[in-house]
C-alpha cells in the first residue's frame, strides 16, 4: 500500500530540500531519516513513515518544500 512521505510542520518556513538519502528502488525501514530540510540556518530530518521501497520523489534537491507537501512515496 502505497503510503507517503510528508514533510511536517516544523515552525519555520521557506524550507529547502537539502539531502535525499534514499534513491527510488531503495529498501527503507520505518522511522528511518529519508530526507533532509534546511531553513533558517537550521537541518531538520524527515523519516520513513512506514517500511518498504522508496517507490517516487515528488520533491527534488534544491526545491523549496512547504508542510503537508508529499515528498515521496513508499510502497
Amino acid at each position: 500500500m502505497p503510503t507517503p512521505i510528508i514533510l511536517p510542520e516544523l515552525g519555520i518556513e521557506p524550507v529547502t530540500l537539502s539531502i535525499w538519502y534514499a534513491d527510488v528502488g531503495d529498501p527503507i525501514l520505518e522511522g528511518e531519516k529519508v530526507v533532509e530540510v534546511l531553513g533558517n540556518g537550521a537541518t531538520f530530518d524527515v523519516v520513513a513513515p512506514a517500511s518498504g521501497t522508496l517507490a517516487e520523489k515528488r520533491a527534488f534537491v534544491n526545491e523549496r518544500v512547504a508542510p503537508g507537501q508529499v515528498l515521496g512515496i513508499v510502497e
